[in-house]
Order: C-alpha cells, then structure tokens, then sequence
C-alpha cells in the first residue's frame, strides 16, 4: 500500500471539505427519515414489503405452473401383482384364471364388477386408421391385474365368454372427457367382433354421486376428486407402440394401473349416496328439527 503521502491526508482538510462533508451526511438522514415515515404512514405499503415469499407465492397462484394442492399429491398406482400373457394358450388360462376366481367369490344376489380398459396402437397420418386393439386389462381386486395381449393372442373362447356375460359388470372411465368404454366396446365389436355385456361408464355414476359434478368426468380428475392422487398419464407410453412383441415394465404399469383405477373408484362412488337420496334425507332432518 502507498504512504500517506500519496493520498495527501498530512495536509488535513481545508473547512469548505469539512462542511460538504457535514451537509451529505445530513442530507442522507433526512432522506432516510422520511422513507421509514412514508412506511409507518402507509401500514399497507409497509406490510406489502414484508410480506414472505410462501404468502406472496399464494397471492399469485399463476406464476407456479402446479398449484401447492398438486405437488402434494401421491400418484395412483397399482400394487398388486401384474399378470401378464400374450400367447392365445396364455389368454385362454388367464381368462379361466379370472372366472374361477369369480365363480368362488360372487354372490347370486349381486354383480361381479371388474375394472376394464383396452389400449391401442395410434394413427399419427391423416386417413390412416389406428391399429387394433392391441391390449385389454381386467381387474377385479387389490391383490393381481390381468394384462392381455390380444394384439397377439386374439380373443380366445374363455376370454369372449368372460366379456359377453351380462352377470359381470365391466367399468371404465379414459382420462380424457368424452371417451369411455362405450367407444371400447364399439371398438372391440369392431377389430375381433366381440360384444361386451354390462358396461358402465363411471362418468354416469359419477353424475349421481358427486354434487357440483361437471356434465362429464374424466379418470384423472375423478381419481384427484375421490381420493385426491395424481394419474399419470405421459404421452411417451400412452401414445406408444401397445403391438410390441412385448410389453415394456412401464406399459405394464400404466395399463394395469388404468383397470385397477376404474375398479376402485366403481367401489367409492358406489359407496355414496345418490344426490337425490342425499337430498331426501337432508329435507327431512331439516322438517324434523322445525317441527320441535
């Protein structure tokens, strides 16, 4: 470092320096005077600043593109085993393994129901048709789900006589509004001329359920609706090659995750009362309370 010399301090300072100096520093305490006074005069402005950045985020929900609801929710997945056949020898033994099971738990005096869906191979070309229905996955419990690749197999005879029984009541709903399993059944008459008995769609149940509902639910928004997690739906899979030779863990998961959805949220909705009824009971409850 220099001496100081080289910065002239030995020389002092001259009194018009000393008095410059005395007029900033006031200037600048003035100044910082009146802005806490501007703050303590203007609580709003004041609180404004001091706001933290967790209640400024809820303030302007948009700037986030998942809301905090969202983030926290765990994502639907099945857990059970996954059984998966592609041959028609394959089929046929998981279809019989499904109406054995059937046969020994269902009640004559109630309907067996079973989480449906079908997948497909899509067309990305104007006028090209997409593919046949390429996989179909039934579940009917917590414990297995049966993953079919009738791309391959075809739709052997245990299998049809599993779809066309009116005692079992087959139930889905697609993630997107508007699809459901109607247009599966259409869709399955159509490639492999097999008719599906007792479908339902849960949008319908759903209508009869939910109060507020939307003229139509998706699977998505019935599963955050009903028990609040997230179905994952990527488009990588979704829109994937379902005529593979085999199908991909992921595959696996998300068709088998897609029967169990539609199988459990039939066993929630079922388990409301129906608005009407709901509304009955509301009414008299109310007349009941009057009337003392």
């Amino acid at each position: 470092m220099g001496g100081q010399d080289e910065w002239g301090w030995e020389q002092g300072l001259a009194d018009e320096d000393l008095r410059a100096i005395d007029d900033a520093i006031e200037s600048a305490t003035k100044k910082r005077r009146s802005d806490d006074f501007g703050e303590s005069s203007n609580p709003q402005r004041s609180r404004s600043r001091r706001l933290p950045r967790s209640i400024v985020a809820l303030q302007h929900p948009n700037t986030n593109p998942l809301s905090r609801c969202e983030m926290r929710l765990s994502v639907m997945k099945f857990g059970g085993r996954i059984l998966y056949s592609k041959t028609a020898i394959d089929v046929e033994q998981a279809a019989n393994h499904l109406l054995h099971t059937i046969a020994n738990s269902k009640s004559k005096k109630t309907q067996f129901v079973l989480g449906f869906d079908i997948e497909w191979r899509p067309s990305f070309t104007r006028g090209v048709s997409p593919g046949k229905a390429a996989v179909m996955q039934i579940c009917g419990d917590t414990s297995h789900c049966h993953v079919m690749h009738i791309f391959h197999s075809g739709i052997p005879k245990s299998l049809q006589l599993l779809l066309e029984d009116p005692t079992l009541l087959k139930v889905s709903r697609h993630a997107q509004v508007g699809a459901g399993i109607a247009n599966d059944a259409v869709k399955l008459f159509k490639d492999y001329n097999v008719s599906i008995k007792a479908v339902e769609d849960l949008s319908y149940l759903a209508k009869q359920k939910l109060s507020g509902a939307p003229h139509q639910w998706g699977l998505g928004s019935l599963t955050k609706k009903l028990i609040s997690k997230e179905l994952r739906k990527p488009n990588k899979i979704k829109l994937g090659n379902w005529e593979a030779n085999f199908l991909s863990k992921e595959q696996l998961d998300y068709a088998a995750t897609d029967a169990f959805a539609s199988w459990y949220l039939y066993q929630v909705l079922e388990g409301l009362p129906n608005l009407e009824v709901a509304a009955c009971q509301g009414s008299e409850k109310l007349e009941g309370v009057t009337s003392e």
